[in-house]
């Protein structure tokens, strides 16, 4: 019998991979699980937990998106990360110098958005 499949990463590229990495670790008490060099002559650093992960992947040479992502087909609009104690967690990104916005609370939980320095959108929810 097959198992039901399980999300495990996503790979996404960013301006500078071990500012992100320390950015989601401090953040989220993640841990970096690999980093080095990678397709294309691109760097990529893994972080997350030891199920699933964020591959965080950069080029020598490439451009910045030119538009908001939630007009581009293909494009991935935020990273949803669920977490036990969304007023705690919040206030360490505060404490970052991360603006949050968009709160809201609806069945079944509550969350809040955040732009990290490279414009990518970071949904953090909590159903506690």
């Amino acid at each position: 019998m097959m198992r039901v499949a399980k999300f495990e990463h996503v790979n996404v590229t960013v301006a500078n991979p071990d500012r992100t990495a320390a950015m989601l670790c401090d953040l989220f008490g993640w841990h970096v699980r690999w980093k080095g060099p990678s397709k294309a002559g691109g760097y990529t650093i893994h972080v997350g937990t030891e199920e699933d992960y964020v591959a965080l992947y950069a080029l020598p040479d490439q451009q910045k998106a030119r538009r908001d992502s939630y007009h581009i087909t293909g494009a991935i609009n935020h990273f949803g990360i669920l977490v036990d104690d969304l007023d705690a967690t919040e206030q360490k990104i505060l404490a970052a110098g991360i603006e949050t916005h968009s709160h809201q609370t609806y069945d079944p939980g509550s969350r809040f958005y955040f732009h990290d320095h490279d414009g990518i959108e970071w949904e953090v929810l909590s159903y506690a």
